[in-house]
């Protein structure tokens, strides 16, 4: 353990529950979530959103949520841009580990998100994680695999099919961009 790490306080979810602002708590180590994401990051969340949503209308067991906290344990709490969960809903959290996790790309976060919570959703057994960059306008999408994650596909304009608990979601990723 480094020397600066073994100082750093550690903080719980009752301590994050109190905080104002969007915070991520990662095993005892707080991470403000500003600046807010700008307007292409919102829009380019939303196209996916209904991308998603639409392709899993005919699914009752699997949601589609935005923006909401996944409270891992006592120490690590992340606010995924976007994810699936097939599991119940019940209060202001998820507890269990999503189907899928988005995360797009912004530049205060973009080392996070492909380093931290690449190993955070793979150690928790996230099946999918799609990293979406706006600048490149690419998505990667990872796939768990023997407990590691392996690329499945990268691209602009297509059209890729998860395969969730008991649903399948052919998802049209050709409109995101515009």
């Amino acid at each position: 353990m480094s020397l600066a790490l073994k100082y750093l306080p550690k903080y719980t979810y009752q301590d994050y529950e109190c905080w104002e602002g969007d915070w991520e708590l990662i095993e005892g180590i707080p991470y403000a979530m500003s600046p807010a994401p700008n307007l292409r990051h919102q829009v380019i969340g939303g196209e996916i959103y209904s991308a998603i949503k639409s392709s899993l209308s005919n699914c009752s067991k699997c949601k589609v949520i935005y923006e909401v906290d996944w409270k891992i344990n006592k120490e690590t709490v992340v606010k995924p841009d976007l994810l699936i969960t097939c599991k119940k809903i019940a209060g202001n959290h998820i507890s269990s580990a999503p189907k899928l996790i988005v995360e797009i790309l912004s530049p205060s976060t973009a080392i996070k998100d492909r380093n931290l919570k690449y190993e955070l959703y793979e150690s928790q057994g996230v099946k999918y994680y799609l990293i979406v960059d706006p600048t490149s306008e690419r998505i990667e999408i990872y796939e768990l695999k023997n407990k590691g994650y392996k690329k499945q596909a990268e691209f602009k304009n297509e059209v890729f099919t998860f395969d969730l608990e008991k649903c399948k979601a052919k998802v049209n990723f050709e409109n995101i961009w515009s």
